[in-house]
């Protein structure tokens, strides 16, 4: 009786414990990591079949299971690090728990992995995005003269400028794109922004952040770049807004500017067909409110 209570009692503190899988995603990570003997996995295919199986399973004992990006050359940097042996499963596991509190994850809540795999990716984009420009603004340092920090000043002066662009944007669903060239990679941010039945707007605070950071990168360096809004509400067309990044402000486009930018080709230049159902508009005014002003440097 004893002994069954004793079990008992260990399935239940199984389902207290929160585990971590270190997920390749792609073949090429994949292909890395049959370099280590103790790496048994030899196909791709059937390794992410037997990582769904493994998710569905706990998942069915009641147990929460967060699903991390796993990079085979960060794998290897830790263990020069840490003078760990790369080639030992325990290794991948002291790994894998880092990547626990400081990678990209995303819980398992019973979705396939086909759609939970690039979800998993964007996260990853998304939080080397953010670092990469937030490195970038930081490097920026602060006036010789005041002692104000250029960085801080530019994402005070993007964040006031996206509580306007949303205050003044048409109700509904908004989807907004910020690009920024010559930082000198492209930087790409994506923010989705939905309002309830109150009107009032919501935000995952992960995205806004990098959305502000971003487009913060391309005020404060005064980079070639734009800002595209698109709201959706049922029952009526959706509009598409945009400005460029202008100095260390944002240009409203003319509708015929935001047209041409969705019907062209970005690679080859050829015109493409309209999509139906969308409107093409000038971005709604902004207002005079009172924005952080741009320090001259």
């Amino acid at each position: 009786m004893a002994h069954t209570d004793d079990q008992t009692m260990r399935r239940v503190l199984r389902r207290e414990i929160a585990g971590t899988i270190g997920l390749l995603t792609d073949e090429h990570d994949f292909r890395a990591m049959r370099h280590y003997r103790s790496f048994t996995f030899d196909d791709h295919k059937i390794y992410l079949q037997q990582v769904e199986a493994l998710l569905r399973t706990r998942a069915s004992q009641g147990s929460h299971t967060t699903i991390a990006l796993f990079d085979p050359q960060e794998y290897a940097e830790f263990c020069a690090q840490t003078d760990l042996d790369p080639d030992n499963p325990s290794s991948r596991t002291r790994f894998t728990a880092e990547l626990a509190t400081t990678g990209p994850t995303l819980p398992y809540q019973g979705e396939p992995l086909a759609d939970l795999v690039p979800a998993l990716v964007d996260e990853a984009v998304r939080q080397a995005t953010w670092e990469y420009a937030s490195t970038l603004l930081a490097r920026l340092g602060a006036c010789a003269t005041c002692g104000e920090d250029f960085g801080r000043a530019a994402f005070a002066r993007a964040s006031n400028l996206l509580v306007r662009i949303l205050d003044t944007a048409h109700p509904g669903s908004r989807h907004l794109v910020c690009s920024v060239t010559g930082t000198p990679e492209t930087l790409v941010s994506v923010l989705h922004a939905d309002e309830d039945a109150e009107g009032a707007t919501h935000l995952d605070q992960a995205e806004a952040l990098e959305f502000t950071t971003v487009l913060a990168l391309g005020l404060a360096t005064q980079s070639p770049g734009g800002l595209v809004m698109r709201t959706s509400t049922p029952g009526s067309c959706d509009r598409i807004y945009g400005w460029r990044l202008r100095g260390e402000g944002l240009e409203p486009l003319t509708a015929g500017e935001v047209f041409d930018a969705y019907c062209t080709d970005i690679d080859s230049g050829d015109l493409i067909s309209p999509e139906s159902g969308v409107d093409y508009c000038v971005p709604p005014d902004l207002g005079n409110e009172e924005t952080p002003p741009a320090h001259q440097h």
